[in-house]
């Protein structure tokens, strides 16, 4: 019978006074009762029965439906999912990552002390300016990003959606907490160099979902992570610490689902480790040919030096910063699976930036 069809032989039931009541003789598990933990009712509590079996492969299933849901797949429209394996769009634990990132959101409006913000000497303010310029250029990719995958994924891996959304929140907020940064303190925003804008269009414009996870979160997140985690060093006042500290908290969970999604397709489709190896290939190249700009090198020289007439130390600090880039870098590769001690190309680079 066609959807209209249906529809109006039960307007004329419920005209006569008639119920169905057909809905409730359904073929999913009835009596099945999540318990809530000390943490209150997870995703991970409501994973009981069947409810919890994580298919291997969804693409039978394209449509809206839940999992474990009643439903005829051939009755229900088709939504194009690209990513219909437990391999591609899932891993374990996403669902505790999901509940934590629910529970550790902040508010750059109140979570701040922007009351605090002193004037800094004119060259500091405009190396500050210079870099939450760059870093809200960096945000706005990184929710851009995973915002054209999440239709992508099927409905069955609802962890992996619901994390990502997530992390579109987190990172609108990065970019929001930048920009206020750069307008708080009269400096404003600055430079937007072509090198930059090239890099990342290069992860926006990836259509291989590992090779983006590894291009934007294991290479590019896990980067910009140890600069957030060194923020002690380039920050001027309590205002930047805390919004490092705070941001770096939020990398750090995007770097572990980028990790943790690679690692589990790693070992369940090892056959994908060269595709992902070329997309860090073109990551460190990139890295190589785009990265040494005045408009990111400088800045870094001159909050780690302490003014334009201490470049020279900042510079030695900033060697210190790229040289534990490349080893958290490399650490994370061989987390996952791969081993890129010969094949890195930035070991031997001495003169690049952030990304």
């Amino acid at each position: 019978m066609a959807y209209s069809e249906r529809s109006q032989a039960y307007r004329e039931k419920l005209q006569n006074g008639e119920y169905d009541l057909g809905w409730m003789e359904v073929n999913s598990e009835w009596g099945v009762k999540a318990t809530p933990g000390k943490r209150g009712l997870t995703l991970d509590d409501i994973n009981v029965g069947s409810y919890g079996v994580i298919p291997k492969n969804a693409s039978d299933s394209l449509s809206f439906a839940p999992r474990g849901a009643d439903f005829d797949p051939a009755e229900l429209p088709d939504m194009g999912y690209e990513l219909n394996t437990d391999a591609e769009a899932w891993a374990q634990n996403m669902g505790g990552l999901y509940e934590e990132a629910v529970a550790r959101q902040w508010s750059s409006t109140r979570d701040i002390p922007w009351h605090t913000l002193e004037p800094l000497p004119k060259d500091m303010e405009h190396a500050m300016s210079q870099l939450c310029t760059f870093l809200t250029e960096v945000e706005f990719v990184a929710g851009d990003v995973p915002g054209w995958w999440l239709n992508k994924v099927n409905n069955a891996y609802h962890e992996t959606k619901l994390f990502m959304a997530t992390q579109i929140m987190d990172e609108a907020r990065h970019l929001e907490v930048f920009r206020k940064r750069a307008l708080a303190n009269g400096g404003g925003l600055s430079k937007c160099p072509p090198e930059v804008e090239e890099g990342l269009k290069y992860i926006h414009d990836l259509r291989s979902f590992p090779q983006m996870l590894a291009r934007m979160n294991l290479f590019g997140e896990g980067r910009v992570l140890t600069l957030f985690r060194l923020g002690e060093l380039i920050a001027q006042n309590e205002v930047e610490k805390t919004i490092f500290r705070l941001c770096a908290q939020d990398e750090s969970r995007h770097l572990a689902f980028g990790c943790l999604q690679l690692r589990y397709l790693i070992q369940e489709d090892p056959d994908r480790i060269e595709e992902i190896q070329e997309a860090l290939d073109v990551a460190e190249q990139r890295t190589i040919e785009l990265g040494a700009t005045p408009e990111q090198v400088e800045p870094l020289l001159i909050l780690l030096g302490g003014g334009v007439e201490h470049m020279d130390k900042g510079k030695e600090k900033f060697g210190f910063i790229r040289k534990k880039m490349v080893q958290e870098y490399l650490q994370r590769c061989h987390s996952i699976g791969i081993d890129r001690q010969e094949r890195c190309l930035l070991k031997e680079a001495q003169d690049i930036t952030l990304l």
